[in-house]
Formats: C-alpha cells, structure tokens, sequence
C-alpha cells in the first residue's frame, strides 16, 4: 500500500518509520531543502548587531535559510522550520511529557511516551556544567516554593560542546533531532523527496487518490493509497484549504517572551538553553538567551552576549488565530495572554533579581514556535485517531490535532501523536 506522508519534523519521520517498518511503500515530501546546521561564531556579527546594520529578523532567512519566519501580527513573529527533520532541528532538545487538554478528549499517550523515551533515553544536562548564573537563579527558585526540575533533554553531553546554539543546528550531532527516524526510514526501504512542496491533495469522492507538489517550480502529480499531513500547525491547514476542505480557524503557538538582564561576564550562550524550568498553570520558566531577540529586539541591541542573561516565559496561549490558503497566518496576542505574561515576567523578575541580576529587567520579542490546534481531535474522533470530517485515506500526524496550547516542550507529545495515528492505520490497514 502507498502511503505519502508529507513532512519530515517529529510527526512526520515518526509516521514514515513506523509505517514502512511494517510493511507499507512510503514516500516521504519535504518542502524544505537537507538541513545543515549553521557553524559560524556569532561574535563576528556583534558590531553589526549593535548598530542595528543587521535589519529585521526577516534578514535572517540570508545567514540561515531553513528558518522560516513570519509575522502573524505587529507584536508576534512565528518561527518554524523548513528542512529534512522540520523544527527538531532548530530545538532545544528537550524531551517532556505534556498532554494538556488531552484527558478532556480521552487521549492517555503514557505508552507512546514511553516507548519513545526508551528509544531517545533524555537526560537531564550535567549541572556540573550549568553556568553559574543558571545554578543560581535555580537555587533562589528552589528558595521560592517553584519545585524547579532539571529538563529533561536529547543532548549526548559527551559530544556537546555548550555553544548555546542547538536552535541553528547542532553541528556535532550531540542532539538528537528527527532525521534519526528518517535515517531508520530510508534504511528501510522509505524514500525521502527534498525541496518538494505539496500544495493539495487529490480527491475523488470523498477518497484520497494522492496529492499535487511543486518541485523546484514543477507541478505534478503523485498518487498514493493513503497521504498522512505532517507539515505542522501552518501546513497541514493550508494544504487542507487549498484542497477545498473546510478547517476551522484556529491556532496556538506557545508564545515565548524572554525577560532580559545584564550580568557582566555571565556567558549564558555557553550552556545549552533551557537546563532547567519551573512549571505553573499557564506557562513555564527556563533559562534562555534568546538569540531572535538578541540579534533583532532594539531594546536588546546594546548589549554583548557574553554579558546577557535571560530567562524565558513560555506561555499556554489562547487558541485564536488562522491560517488562509496563501499561508498567511493571523494571530494576535489576547488580553488573556497579556495577563498571563504580567503574572509569569513578575515571577522571572523576582527569580533574577534573587539571582543578583540587577535592574532594569527588560523584555523581548513575542514569538511561537511550536504551532498546532488548526485541526482539532474531538472526543468522538479519538478511537480513531482521525478527526471525523477528513475523507477516506487522508490523514494527520501532527500538532494540528492537539486542541489546547501546552506552554512547553512539544516534541514528544508530536512523535507520541505520529505514533499513535501510524499504529491505527496499521491496525485498519494491515491485511489490505
């Protein structure tokens, strides 16, 4: 049976492999080019930066195309990417049990969870190399009542070098990302298709026959018994859209806004991000030099990033927002979000000041990186796995199918998903 399973992030690359290890013919379509990791020292660009010669973050697309970027609204830049192993790439490596919002459906992902921690066996990173500004600001966290928890991560610390910079790639292969299970795929018999962008999928009545791509500026078509969108909370819509299938607007995106200070010689880009986080109702704290910020957030231009320091909110947004047919995305931030950030930067405030981070404390840009909830699985669809309006052989394995915002690390609550939907179809297909 053919199977095109569109995408290769988290949920994509779990599909693929779960599927052709049992025995399906899969075909695996990624928009984006074959990752390479970015292995520049920033430091280079620190004069640049402080004059504001750089532009806006749009420029970044230049020093790191597989980073995709758009503005959703004046306030908020979406970040996602584009590329063999989809956002896992551009991760912190963390590896985190969240199921907000599940158990209202009746979605328990516990086994897939495990399964998958035994495969990619996170640890949390050695404190021992935790820069000491991170270890203090934990401590007075500790002091506070927080119940801070060392994360949890996919990062080989024999191999990792702590230069900060998992979110461009980690170019020593210490982190673990999804082209690993593409890897198992491919090995398997799956093949992999780069630079090709699926815009619809065929249908005739009401039945998947394949889907329609555009490669390097070449239309065609391809047919498959089955198509599994894994192209991500923008994705995975549009193509529904431009498919003439109807999809409720909606969107999260776990908007992350960075609380910055001024420590002189802190050195926090020398550790990988997000050792350690505090979680409360709406959101999680975590260490955090946010490079976005720090090359393009004016407020922040001044100062070098041996002297930075951050500390992260990443919040549970609201579920409001569209994606259009064009890709285009509109999405805002809530008054509810705004209260909710007031809450969580007061926190972060008192965190590092107790840490000896001295005033002012100041904020960075908004941004989302992880983006689901554009296609909802009710209570009714969980049996199956498949949101009840998709036609026969259409599919989705992503973060599109999670209805509420998680304010925390997604990547395995992705590939549990993907994992979970591969072994439905194989349970409904396996003796076609």
């Amino acid at each position: 049976m053919r199977v095109i399973v569109v995408g290769s992030g988290a949920g994509g690359a779990t599909v693929a492999r779960e599927l052709q290890s049992n025995g399906f013919e899969v075909s695996i379509l990624e928009a984006g080019s074959p990752f390479k990791p970015f292995t520049r020292n920033i430091s280079w660009s620190e004069p640049l930066r402080r004059w504001g010669l750089l532009g806006g973050e749009g420029n970044f697309r230049h020093l790191f195309p597989h980073m995709n970027m758009l503005r959703s609204s004046a306030d908020l830049l979406l970040v996602r990417g584009l590329t063999t192993g989809g956002s896992t790439v551009l991760s912190c490596g963390n590896i985190v049990r969240t199921h907000r919002g599940l158990g209202e459906i009746g979605l328990d992902l516990t086994p897939e969870f495990q399964e998958l921690e035994d495969k990619i066996h996170p640890k949390p990173f050695p404190q021992e190399r935790w820069r000491p500004l991170t270890s203090k600001m934990y401590h007075v966290s500790l002091e506070m009542g927080l119940k801070p928890q060392p994360t949890p991560k996919a990062v080989d610390p024999h191999l990792c070098v702590s230069c900060g910079l998992c979110e461009v790639g980690c170019h020593r292969g210490a982190r673990w990302d999804s082209r690993r299970f593409l890897s198992e795929a491919t090995n398997q018999g799956a093949t992999l298709h780069t630079n090709c962008k699926v815009e619809k999928v065929i249908l005739e009545k009401d039945t998947v026959k394949g889907v329609e791509i555009n490669q390097q500026g070449k239309k065609k078509s391809l047919k498959a018994d089955l198509v599994v969108l894994s192209a991500g909370g923008i994705g995975t819509p549009q193509i529904l859209k431009n498919s003439g299938l109807k999809v409720e607007n909606r969107l999260w995106a776990d908007i992350v806004l960075t609380l910055g200070g001024v420590v002189p010689r802190a050195r926090q880009l020398e550790e990988p991000p997000m050792v350690w986080f505090t979680e409360h109702e709406n959101y999680i704290l975590s260490p955090y030099l946010d490079i976005l910020s720090h090359f393009f957030h004016k407020p922040w231009r001044k100062v070098s990033v041996k002297d930075r320091v951050g500390l992260m909110v990443k919040l549970a947004d609201t579920e409001k927002g569209a994606v259009y047919e064009d890709g285009t995305v509109e999405k805002d931030i809530t008054p509810h979000d705004n209260e909710c950030f007031d809450e969580a930067v007061s926190l972060a405030k008192e965190i590092m000041m107790g840490a000896g981070v001295s005033e002012p404390l100041v904020n960075g840009m908004y941004n989302g990186g992880h983006l689901g909830g554009t296609v909802p699985l009710k209570k009714g669809d969980v049996s199956l796995m498949k949101p009840s309006w998709l036609p026969d052989g259409l599919w989705v394995a992503d973060l599109s199918l999670v209805p509420r915002s998680q304010g925390m690390p997604t990547i395995l609550l992705t590939a549990a998903l993907a994992l979970k939907v591969a072994r439905e179809i194989i349970r409904q297909y396996e003796k076609i």
